[in-house]
């Protein structure tokens, strides 16, 4: 085939350079499967019936003698696996992978495991359901013994409320109290036995002198009066105050 000839096949093999007529739309070829094909998708519903039952078996593996089904694998031993890489003088993490993956030790499940996994198996003789309420006593409705009852529960409960109220009002009737009762009642405190002393200090009044001279005392409390104006207290011992408007 020569440079620059149109083969219109080259259409078809190539869609990308389909171009569509002016006024008309492009052409698509598609084939169609044949005449025994199902359109839609299979219908995956099961119901029960004999085909289902005939094709449904499930092929089961050979299980060993001893073993049961509901036996899960035993889960390895990490501890056991750890202290023989060492006894072996395997430090590194490197070693220890290398280790685990051409070794495998298996942790034993101790008895309280395997009954803690044991399937609880329901005797054949359970009753399913709820039990059977009692019937109501007939004689009871008959006598109206419930009537009876709630009468009973709400007077002890009326007459538990009458006493707090009671209590209630006799606390609040007491004696109205004025300053000259109070005054009258009131016991003023006694000191009690001063401390005792030794009989040479008795005579003797307290003495505590806390400056140098009698010169370094005078001019401290000059001090304090012209500086106490300006701090908070009464004595004038505190910080100092603001500027007040």
């Amino acid at each position: 085939m020569s440079v620059g000839v149109f083969d219109p096949d080259m259409l078809y093999d190539n869609p990308l350079l389909q171009k569509s007529q002016l006024g008309k739309p492009l052409k698509r070829g598609f084939t169609l499967p044949s005449e025994d094909f199902t359109f839609g998708r299979p219908n995956q519903t099961k119901d029960g019936g004999a085909s289902e039952a005939i094709t449904g078996w499930t092929k089961l593996a050979a299980i060993p003698l001893g073993k049961g089904r509901n036996e899960k694998k035993q889960e390895r031993d990490f501890v056991a696996l750890n202290k023989a890489c060492v006894s072996a003088g395997l430090i590194t993490a490197q070693e220890h992978f290398q280790y685990r993956a051409t070794h495998d030790v298996r942790r034993r499940v101790s008895e309280e495991e395997k009954n803690k996994t044991k399937i609880r198996r329901i005797p054949p003789t359970a009753v399913y359901g709820v039990p059977t309420r009692p019937s109501t006593p007939v004689f009871d409705l008959l006598e109206h013994k419930y009537q009876d009852r709630w009468l009973q529960e709400r007077r002890k409960t009326e007459l538990a409320k009458r006493e707090r109220d009671q209590e209630k009002e006799t606390a609040q009737k007491g004696i109205y109290e004025t300053r000259a009762s109070l005054l009258r009642k009131y016991c003023p405190p006694v000191d009690g036995e001063p401390l005792w002393h030794m009989p040479r200090f008795r005579k003797t009044s307290p003495h505590l002198e806390t400056f140098r001279s009698p010169e370094a005392k005078s001019k401290s409390f000059k001090h304090h009066a012209s500086d106490c104006t300006a701090r908070t207290g009464v004595f004038g011992h505190g910080i100092y105050e603001s500027a007040k408007s």
